[in-house]
């Protein structure tokens, strides 16, 4: 069991969920070849090259915060590739890479981001919203505000944000925006109070945000995306650890798992018997200790998925 003051010395840049969990479930070697394909404030990173002595840590950010936070961790055992995890295989290919021992994954936005009143992941504070995880590229949360149809509007918050009135709350958007348009985090919360519901403020309006930066980032296709390489770039018996943090990406990583596939039924061989990319290593995700909850708020929607790269991949 991990030391309170494991995650508090964590905590100036970004506290990692789950470290000594995850930790386990890649099965360190100290000659491993391993890739953490969301970097963010570096905390998993960080021990997992503690671990290393002739191997080598591939991690990955599209954030430029992310990449200045990486510099800090320059030695010989480390690469920081500033690249969506989307282009995996690509960027491990070039770099020489190929074949890795394991594979981290801690999806969502990191405490740095949540923290950065100017990045505009947190309803705690008033500011541009931006929500791009990248942002020096693409439409901002603000532009999918202001530009999309009420129509699109409804299908990313009753798909992505799994908000009840979604269509009251995209035609709320639509009129709120007229005018200025809304650009702020206080301006949209100001324009959908007739939406949001007494009691529940917090919660709703993290649905709300949850739909914007899925959208914003293209974060459920660019999952999907990843997770199809995972088998590629892994060795037989290498290791795939994703921690997610909503019902949406969770159950994308438990289908791809089971079936490899993300919808539908897994498919047979000749013979009848299921041949998958990975075998999991647990039925139930692993979930926050009762300690780490207390120190960290944020690890209580945390789900922890771990596989084991099959010999045979299906086809």
């Amino acid at each position: 069991m991990s030391s309170p003051e494991t995650y508090h010395n964590d905590a100036a840049y970004h506290r990692p969920v789950m470290l000594r969990e995850c930790l386990e479930a890649l099965d360190l070697q100290p000659g491993g070849r391993y890739v953490d394909v969301t970097f963010g404030g570096g905390g998993h990173s960080s021990r997992i090259l503690e671990h290393l002595t002739t191997g080598h840590l591939y991690s990955f950010d599209q954030d430029a915060d992310a990449e200045r936070e990486a510099a800090q961790l320059a030695r010989p055992q480390f690469t920081f590739i500033r690249a969506n995890f989307r282009h995996l295989h690509r960027e491990l290919a070039r770099h020489g890479a190929l074949p890795v021992d394991g594979l981290l994954a801690d999806l969502g936005v990191s405490s740095h981001q949540f923290d950065t009143p100017e990045r505009g992941f947190s309803t705690r504070f008033d500011g541009p919203l931006d929500m791009r995880m990248n942002a020096e590229d693409g439409p901002s949360a603000a532009d999918v505000l202001n530009e999309y149809s009420e129509a699109e509007l409804h299908r990313i918050f009753g798909m992505y944000g799994e908000v009840t009135n979604a269509r009251t709350l995209a035609h709320t958007v639509v009129s709120g925006r007229r005018g200025a348009g809304i650009q702020t985090i206080g301006e949209l919360k100001k324009a959908i109070a007739s939406c949001t519901p007494r009691g529940k403020e917090n919660k709703y309006l993290a649905q709300v945000f949850q739909a914007l930066r899925i959208e914003v980032n293209d974060e459920m296709a660019a999952l999907q995306d990843m997770l199809l390489q995972t088998a590629e770039v892994l060795r037989p018996g290498g290791r795939l650890v994703v921690m997610s943090y909503h019902s949406l990406e969770d159950r994308l990583v438990k289908n791809f798992l089971a079936k490899g596939k993300f919808f539908g039924e897994a498919e047979k061989n000749l013979f009848g018997h299921t041949s998958t990319p990975f075998e999991a290593l647990t039925r139930k995700p692993v979930e926050a200790s009762a300690e780490e909850l207390v120190l960290n708020t944020r690890a209580r929607s945390a789900k922890l998925r771990i596989g084991i790269r099959s010999e045979e991949r299906s086809r």
